[in-house]
């Protein structure tokens, strides 16, 4: 063989392993399809009247959440995030969805229980618990929290902030994540207006989640509505709300 031909050899050897390189990444990078997760045909209908103001693929994607991961769906409501986390990790992993007596009493009734029934909940484990004490004894190394639009709230029950972040950074693995979705409030609203117009400004959150410990890692846009006023309640508003998405990371 020669030099020449020695060369393409080479060459040829080199874009095959490059292109090997790729073709695991596009894997492990494809490994979760979030589309094909919420178009599953056994989905409610509306779960998906639902999705058209959450995107949920936009959700879960921002999220990482894979198969086998262990996840804590804090303030789950009726579950509807909560299912599409369980179908998004699988057999393998768990989620736990979490909710305190009296919102469940008062709000939720028996809409999860009934959600429960379904086989993509197979996965999940039914915490309830106060916000300030969220995981039982030993639950602990979680990949993931969730905690979509329910955080306002917990700024006009008898909950304790403060320790409820405290709970939630030291449930995660270091590594782990806590993403937070919640309706925006003004500037200068602060907390004052939870119970009123279901609402918290950014910055408030903002602050008693790093205090806790937690390091912002990233934040989305999808859901930003820059027209809305703020000023109205979330649930009779004339416009699309605005909402931030953050991301935030338990330090290695």
């Amino acid at each position: 063989m020669t030099r020449s031909s020695n060369s393409g050899f080479a060459i040829l050897t080199g874009m095959v392993a490059v292109l090997a390189i790729l073709a695991g990444s596009a894997m492990a990078q494809g490994a979760v399809d979030y589309q094909a997760i919420v178009a599953e045909p056994d989905r409610s209908d509306a779960d998906r009247q639902i999705d058209l103001r959450r995107q949920p693929v936009n959700m879960l994607t921002f999220t990482g959440v894979k198969p086998g991961m262990k996840v804590l769906d804090m303030g789950a409501g009726a579950g509807y995030s909560t299912e599409l986390l369980a179908r998004a990790v699988g057999p393998s992993g768990a989620v736990y969805a979490q909710d305190s007596a009296a919102v469940i009493e008062r709000i939720v009734k028996d809409r999860f229980d009934i959600r429960a029934q379904k086989p993509a909940m197979k996965s999940v484990v039914r915490l309830v618990r106060d916000y300030d004490d969220p995981l039982p004894p030993g639950t602990e190394a979680l990949d993931l929290i969730t905690f979509f639009f329910a955080y306002h709230d917990t700024t006009y029950m008898p909950i304790d902030r403060a320790a409820m972040n405290r709970k939630m950074f030291a449930a995660l693995k270091p590594g782990g994540f806590l993403v937070i979705a919640d309706h925006s409030a003004r500037p200068g609203d602060g907390i004052t207006v939870g119970k009123a117009l279901h609402r918290i400004e950014e910055t408030s959150l903002r602050q008693e989640i790093e205090a806790a410990g937690f390091k912002l890692a990233g934040e989305a846009g999808f859901l930003r509505h820059p027209d809305d006023p703020r000023d109205a309640v979330v649930f009779r508003s004339p416009v699309p709300i605005d909402e931030f998405v953050l991301k935030y990371q338990k330090p290695l």
